[in-house]
């Protein structure tokens, strides 16, 4: 049993005095005060400061005490804390009185750790719901343990003055919780209240403007129980908002914002002990999916649907998952507890654009889609998107970085000559900050198809450099020399490296394994990224590790026509391997003997790889479904199809081309994917038994000419929860383990870490 400090024999224990530094993510989570009150409480006498990112501290009195000390700081930390003491010297004691925590010291060049945004905690909750709290019902409730961080913080070391809350000179009573360590919103950075905090504002074109929060907040609740859409703003963002149940305000927030199909995610009041019963009367949640639901980061998760699920159907209209989230902010909570529904809450943006966060801005771009508007007074200093995992294989794997959950910190295995800027690929764009043997990679920023994109990838790349204080030296981008991000690149006055999309690709699944050595045969699988030959790639196999790729295997190239339009227009793709054939499209669109002279000419044609496509083609082919409204739609419905069917797989045809590549032949998968005989569900099942079977026949075939220790799987293509499930069934008796990816997604966000990863072992990190 362990001693109460008093109980201490302090009169036969030696003074010993300790100086630690504390490293990993100890600021912004209630570390100082911990510390404090670990010290305090073993009668232990020093000082603690926190130096631009680490915990530097001082601690004498008896040994045991400090021995205990050293003990319980790292043991007993705060929740969000992931301390770790990297430093602990011997040191004579100085007689110093009692315990300080000393102000921040901003000329230290330690390494920094910039917090993520939190959900609110339960402390917060119980007293927001309180009648008698000061805090009473009050939309921007936190402390130590909760509450937005990355969205606020302008400057490190993370301080109030160096936060968008500068602006709010803290009350009397405020002030004194602030400055107390033994309270738990000591320097709790955003912290405020209703006398000196950010407030509310209800706007509505051609009505007074409500500016007092309780009655904007009434006024919002009405606005939803009456149908209407909402523009609501979050801790990264507005979102549009609506009644999930009613099919009138959901239809006509997909007319308004042009989004015709793509799913809307959810906002899923808190009920029951474990707060997920309202969750699984729309979807079927696993032990997993719900640990992930209520993380502090409150992602969307992907979740089958019930039959019996009460929404509208246009929310995710022939979707076997919804995605569904718990409200993370205090104003979510209030607008639940008022409404007790599940609310549409998706991105208040146009067209793949990054999230808005400016009141202006959603005021002029947002007067046609949102009938009213609830804002707040605390600026957002940088935009986050809301992030998203499925669960894959048993695992919760994410697909969208944002919110809560970046940005993310992954260690490079090899060390940077130089501070460098990845800057991603043209789809689902994310920037990585890379330095030392670190990267730092943002949340979501979107499409880099419109001028907004390229504004805020070049904010978010400032402010990146900004906080980690390490300006770029460098810059990394795709090697395709028509994408926004190499274009840009090109303009700046920093020397750039072009990275092959699939080499970052592979490397960034590589780097997320540092414990495995050797060769990896990596499937690259995804739409398109162009090709050390020219061509463009997507359904490849490369052998070798970071800094030296070589691709050994590839799919029967295709031709496509319409250039970019391919990937909205599924028919493009399946009408490409059915001429290759000699066959007919079954479902052919108006104007397609256009397309047909042009694919026979070789008209605004290119030739690709892409496993992708192959994707589009079957999905198009097996529905009839010929053009598409968002990137995968196809591929996802014909996920959806397969669910629950055993498939039968068709062997695929390898040859060797030359001496060093070895080609896969789609053309045998036409036939099945064709037969009307068979249901929908089976085709599509047996299609995906087909591609998942190509996995371990290929490792197989080629394991000869290049042995591998470990078989990776990247590309958007993986994202296919029942495609990975069925590649693991028919590998299990495989030796080779089988790698995929955990902590940034297999989609295009990883290009901007697999790009850092790719050129950190060309410049020397590795031998390829």
């Amino acid at each position: 049993m362990t001693k109460r400090p008093d109980a201490l024999d302090q009169s036969r224990d030696a003074l010993a005095a300790r100086e630690i530094v504390l490293t990993g993510h100890v600021q912004g989570v209630g570390f100082r005060p911990h510390v404090y009150r670990v010290a305090t409480g073993l009668g232990l006498r020093g000082w603690v400061q926190n130096r631009m990112g680490e915990v530097y501290a001082r601690v004498e009195g008896p040994g045991a005490a400090v021995r205990a000390f050293l003990r319980d700081v790292v043991d007993k930390a705060p929740p969000l804390s992931k301390p770790t003491l990297t430093q602990c010297v011997e040191t004579e004691p100085q007689q110093i009185s009692g315990f300080e925590i000393l102000d921040s010291d901003e000329g230290s060049d330690a390494s920094i750790f910039v917090p993520a945004d939190t959900s609110v905690c339960q402390d917060c909750l119980r007293e927001m719901r309180a009648p008698g709290d000061r805090r009473y019902r009050y939309p921007f409730i936190n402390c130590t343990q909760c509450g937005p961080r990355y969205t606020l913080i302008e400057a490190m070391p993370y301080d109030r003055p160096n936060t968008t809350m500068a602006g709010f000179p803290l009350c009397e009573a405020c002030r004194a919780e602030y400055e107390d360590p033994t309270n738990r919103r000591f320097h709790a950075e955003p912290v405020a209240c209703p006398d000196c905090g950010p407030s509310l504002c209800f706007s509505r074109s051609g009505a007074p403007e409500i500016a007092d929060t309780e009655e904007a907040l009434t006024a919002a609740v009405a606005a939803l129980a009456a149908g209407e859409i909402l523009a609501i703003r979050g801790i990264g963002g507005y979102h549009l908002i609506c009644d999930a149940g009613n099919e009138a305000s959901v239809d006509r927030l997909r007319q308004r914002k042009r989004r015709p199909d793509k799913p809307f995610a959810i906002m899923v009041p808190q009920r029951g002990q474990d707060d997920l019963e309202a969750v699984r009367a729309l979807v079927a949640v696993s032990e997993a999916a719900g640990a992930a639901l209520a993380t502090p980061h409150r992602p969307i998760v992907l979740m089958p649907r019930r039959a019996t699920a009460q929404i509208a159907p246009s929310v995710a209209p022939d979707c076997g998952e919804l995605g569904l989230f718990l409200p993370y902010s205090p104003l979510h909570v209030l607008l639940l507890d008022a409404l007790d529904r599940p609310l549409v809450a998706t991105s208040a943006n146009l067209s793949g654009e990054p999230v808005l966060i400016a009141p202006a801005e959603v005021e002029d771009r947002l007067s046609g889609v949102a009938d009213a508007i609830l804002h707040h007074t605390r600026p957002i200093a940088r935009p986050a998107d809301d992030p998203v995992l499925r669960e894959i294989a048993g695992h919760i794997t994410p697909i969208r970085l944002g919110r809560g959950n970046a940005p993310v910190e992954q260690a490079l295995p090899f060390p940077l000559p130089m501070t460098a800027l990845a800057l991603g690929s043209q789809m689902k764009a994310t920037v990585a900050l890379g330095f030392g043997d670190r990267a730092v990679i943002s949340p979501h920023i979107g499409e880099m198809d419109g001028p907004r994109s390229l504004q805020v990838l070049e904010e978010v790349s400032a402010s990146l450099q900004g906080l980690y204080g390490e300006a770029a030296s460098l810059l990394l981008c795709d090697a395709h020399p028509g994408y926004t991000t190499h274009r840009w690149a090109r303009k700046q006055d920093l020397p750039v490296v072009p990275i092959y999309h699939h080499h970052a690709h592979a490397s960034a699944l590589a780097a997320e394994h540092p414990g495995d050595t050797g060769r990896w045969l990596t499937f690259a699988w995804d739409g398109v990224g162009l090709g050390e030959d020219g061509m463009l790639w997507g359904g490849d196999v490369l052998w070798g590790r970071p800094g030296g790729w070589r691709r050994v295997a590839r799919f029967r190239p295709f031709r496509l026509t319409g250039g970019d339009r391919a990937g909205r227009e599924p028919w493009r793709s399946a009408a490409a391997l059915c001429w290759a054939e000699g066959r007919d499209l079954p479902h052919p669109p108006d104007g397609i003997e256009i397309a047909r002279h042009a694919w026979e000419t070789g008209i605004n044609t290119f030739e690709t790889t892409a496993a992708g496509r192959i994707f589009d083609a079957a999905a198009c082919i097996v529905t009839g479904r010929t053009h598409g409204s968002f990137e995968a739609q196809g591929p996802m419905r014909l996920e959806s199809l397969a669910a629950g069917v055993t498939g039968q797989a068709t062997a695929l045809p390898v040859s060797r081309i030359d001496a060093e590549l070895w080609e896969v032949d789609w053309a045998p998968l036409l036939a099945g994917l064709s037969d009307r005989s068979q249901e929908p569900a089976r085709r599509a099942a047996d299609f995906h038994a087909s591609m998942a079977q190509l996995i371990p026949d290929l490792a197989r075939k080629l394991a000869p000419d290049f042995p591998h220790a470990q078989i990776g799987l990247t590309g958007g293509v993986f994202q296919n929860a029942r495609l990975v499930q069925d590649i693991l069934d028919r590998t299990s008796d495989m030796e080779t383990p089988l790698r995929l990816h955990r902590r940034v997604p297999c989609n295009d966000a990883a290009i901007s870490f697999g790009q850092l990863v790719e050129y950190a072992a060309q410049a020397g990190g590795q031998d390829s």
